[in-house]
């Protein structure tokens, strides 16, 4: 009993926060676009993904690799693991972890990814079948694996603490704080984890086209409007969002601040795109994260929506976060910022948790570009920020597979 209470007590911080997100390369970037509802999808430009029936997605712009990771690191990877590496170091220098003073043990990483090195894999497939073997790099064997990022990140910075990789869908983006917060209680003092994609390089695109759920429309403003009678699924989009999650005692000791905690979590399994059945599951792991969490479905001040764009999936989730939040469902405001860069994969759900512990500092909840007029009964907000006292936050993420998760979030001054 009490060794159980000493786990539980080992609060899980959020002390770093590094993002690389098609509206802003940096965390300052990203939160002013999505605070102030800036729309960034556009045509799909990558080279060789021109002509695809998919035209419109996120694109990350801006972004040089070359000047944040070493060129040796950078010939073994592929641009999902850039993303995660850079997005880990800023989340390293937010945090001010002073990785020299602990033990390597005590730090590990765990992130999570649903397309992988695509456009790596791509690349070696082409010289193997137009030069031959010979030609192919020996990283083919290592950058395209899902489990790149964690290994890369962990390598660099000389991390050996408990290391993980998830690959659940969608929903595997919560998963990964949720294995951090986990590793934490289990005795890590510190962990990096987030999830990153590159999911618009030729192959990975192909891969996606059989998904019923992914938007054909060629024109930016309609192609992803969730909780809307025009929704025609989504627009994918790539990047990545890694966080430091710390030991709360360790954190206060060393002074550093806290930007809120990992408080909940619930996940379970529905099948894939069986939608309706969406409602009961969603549902279901809202109410464990939230008892997970200790807290009452009124606490909630904010709902960071899955916000799938397809019809069913729309009416199933508006339906679950009713359900699980009783009256309060229908008056929370609910926000769905990935509509104005993309659902990346993922990634979207962390980028949705940075999101969140940003609108607690700056007390506003974020709009959800693109979209006007809802036909769900959901406090959709819309058009542009609403001030706010948010305290605590709800996130939510299903996969095309039929997972669903949900992450409850705290700030700083709330109990974890």
């Amino acid at each position: 009993m009490n060794a159980a209470m000493n786990t539980r007590n080992r609060g899980a911080a959020i002390t770093g926060l590094g993002v690389i997100a098609p509206n802003g390369v940096g965390t300052d970037a990203f939160w002013k676009a999505t605070r102030e509802g800036i729309p960034c999808l556009d045509r799909i430009t990558r080279e060789g993904s021109e002509h695809f029936p998919v035209r419109i997605g996120g694109q990350v712009r801006g972004f040089d690799p070359g000047s944040m990771i070493e060129e040796r690191f950078l010939v073994q990877t592929d641009r999902f693991t850039h993303f995660a590496m850079a997005s880990a170091d800023l989340a390293l220098d937010d945090a001010k972890l002073p990785v020299d003073d602990m033990s390597p043990f005590a730090v590990g990483v765990v992130t999570a990814s649903g397309s992988g090195g695509g456009g790596f894999g791509q690349s070696e497939l082409q010289q193997l079948y137009s030069k031959g073997p010979r030609y192919v790099g020996p990283y083919q064997s290592i950058a395209w694996f899902y489990a790149a990022s964690t290994g890369q990140v962990s390598i660099r910075n000389g991390f050996k603490g408990p290391c993980g990789v998830v690959t659940n869908d969608e929903a595997g983006g919560l998963d990964a704080l949720a294995h951090a917060r986990r590793s934490i209680r289990r005795g890590a003092d510190a962990m990096v984890a987030g999830a990153s994609e590159a999911s618009l390089a030729p192959y990975s695109i192909v891969c996606m086209l059989g998904w019923d759920e992914l938007s054909r429309a060629r024109d930016a403003g309609r192609a992803y409007l969730p909780f809307t009678e025009d929704a025609c699924g989504f627009a994918p989009g790539e990047g990545g969002a890694m966080l430091v999650v710390e030991e709360e005692g360790a954190a206060r000791r060393r002074g550093v601040r806290i930007r809120g905690f990992i408080a909940g979590y619930g996940s379970t399994f529905t099948g894939p795109s069986r939608w309706e059945r969406s409602r009961e599951g969603l549902a279901q792991a809202i109410r464990v994260a939230l008892e997970d969490a200790r807290c009452a479905p009124e606490e909630i001040d904010m709902v960071f929506a899955d916000a799938l764009g397809v019809p069913e999936a729309d009416r199933a989730e508006a339906l679950a976060i009713a359900d699980a939040l009783g009256p309060h469902g229908t008056r929370v405001p609910v926000t769905a910022p990935k509509t104005g860069f993309g659902r990346v994969h993922c990634a979207a759900p962390t980028l949705d948790v940075v999101a969140a512990v940003l609108a607690m500092e700056h007390r506003v909840v974020p709009p959800t570009p693109y979209v006007t007029d809802v036909c769900h009964e959901l406090d959709l907000v819309t058009r542009s920020s609403r001030p706010a006292e948010p305290r605590t936050a709800l996130v939510l993420s299903r996969g095309l597979m039929g997972c669903n998760a949900a992450l409850v979030l705290r700030g700083p001054e709330g109990d974890y």
